[in-house]
């Protein structure tokens, strides 16, 4: 018997390779761990593609993933847009701070690789507004709004156009 319920992972729809726009095509599969906001390990399956194209390998991930990160999206933005006491996710305080951390250092970059998906597609950019933002999280507002899964909706994007900064620290090394 496993210790974990196990979840196939399969898009509905077509997703071109992010690297070059040309038609991906499916070589495998692996196993990835997901941790929801109460403590419950799930794993996935999620497809292994290969772009026709370039040959670069890329993986299908669903929503409710961050790349690099363990926990669920909704955990990580329960956690970044309320206080330390507010929060209700089963991790540790460390890495609570952790995460708000990183998400005020990406903060800068994920607005910009928002507003430059838009430009690129010929959708009018939101201007910044003129009242200082109190969060991390509140100019993200404008953009994706702020109804449960703005995270999901920040992510996607990003991801899906190559746009994703490697935060891991296997790549500071060398």
């Amino acid at each position: 018997m496993r210790s974990h319920p196990v979840f196939f992972v399969r898009c509905a729809e077509v997703v071109p390779s992010p690297c070059c726009g040309e038609k991906m095509h499916v070589i495998g599969s692996r196993k990835r761990k997901l941790v929801n906001g109460s403590g419950e390990h799930r794993l996935l399956v999620i497809r292994r593609m290969r772009c026709c194209q370039c040959r670069k390998i890329h993986h299908e991930l669903p929503d409710c993933v961050v790349p690099f990160k363990r926990y669920e999206s909704e955990c990580l933005e329960h956690v970044v847009s309320q206080s330390e006491a507010a929060s209700t996710v089963a991790a540790d305080d460390a890495t609570l701070r952790r995460w708000k951390h990183w998400f005020r250092e990406q903060s800068t970059y994920l607005l910009g690789a928002l507003r430059s998906i838009a430009i690129r597609f010929h959708q009018d950019p939101v201007e910044k507004s003129s009242a200082p933002s109190q969060t991390a999280h509140q100019a993200y507002g404008h953009i994706v709004g702020d109804a449960p899964g703005w995270l999901a909706r920040i992510v996607r994007p990003v991801v899906n156009l190559n746009l994703w900064v490697h935060t891991r620290s296997a790549f500071l090394s060398g």
